[in-house]
């Protein structure tokens, strides 16, 4: 069976696709992201489309990429992913890998916005303890920084830092320790769903809209090994 997987940048989707090619079951043949191309950078994680590009090759996935503009009205946003879909289901596509783990409301909206397609959604981490997968990630040997903040949820402090031990033992009671509720998103730099580790280092932590975001920085030799220099 071929799938996409819907590739955050972050650590829950890297984990589902380590999952999946762990059981052998589907063909992942490419992964789905959003990029805001007015900053080009992932949607809601701030990513930058180069680091993105980079974890892609670094997981062997060929990038389909939706670009939406900023602000995004929803109806622009459903439109462009339609398309996008029935573009991958002409090549093939049955199945869409999400790494949702326990919003009842946002499975629903997938799954909704999925039926009738040809492409049927797959949920590989859901309902597991997410304080038990938050250390079954880190054991794996998962490496992430914290990209964005919810400042109403976690000081800004915490943009930058690495997803460890550390970083679980200082969440404020309440905060989920694999963010689900979006109290924080992550960007993935190694783990077993990469043939290598990107250089990536945090920079800048800015503040906006009520979220603090950590600028992470490809180094220019990582950036070179990505021309193909």
């Amino acid at each position: 069976m071929t799938a996409l997987i819907s590739w955050s940048s972050g650590k829950d989707s890297a984990f589902a696709l380590h999952e999946v090619r762990r059981e052998g079951k589907f063909d992942v043949a490419g992964a789905l992201t959003t990029v805001t191309d007015t900053f080009s950078r992932v949607s809601i994680h701030g990513v930058r489309e180069e680091v993105l590009r980079a974890q892609l090759d670094a997981a062997d996935l060929p990038p389909l990429i939706v670009p939406i503009p900023y602000p995004c009205p929803n109806e622009v946003y459903e439109q462009r992913m339609t398309e996008a879909l029935a573009q991958a289901r002409t090549k093939g596509v049955t199945h869409m890998i999400f790494g949702d783990l326990f919003l009842e409301d946002i499975r629903a909206y997938r799954e909704a916005k999925l039926a009738g397609t040809g492409i049927t959604p797959v949920f590989p981490l859901w309902g597991r303890s997410t304080a038990q997968l938050a250390r079954d990630m880190i054991a794996s040997g998962l490496k992430a920084f914290i990209a964005t903040v919810d400042l109403a949820k976690l000081p800004a402090s915490f943009a930058g830092r690495a997803f460890d031990d550390a970083l679980l033992a200082d969440l404020p009671s309440g905060v989920d320790p694999c963010g689900e509720n979006g109290e924080f998103h992550t960007c993935v730099v190694d783990g077993p769903m990469f043939s290598h580790p990107l250089s990536v280092a945090p920079g800048e932590c800015v503040e906006r809209d009520g979220y603090a975001y950590c600028d992470l920085v490809l180094s220019s030799k990582s950036q070179s090994s990505l021309r193909g220099a």
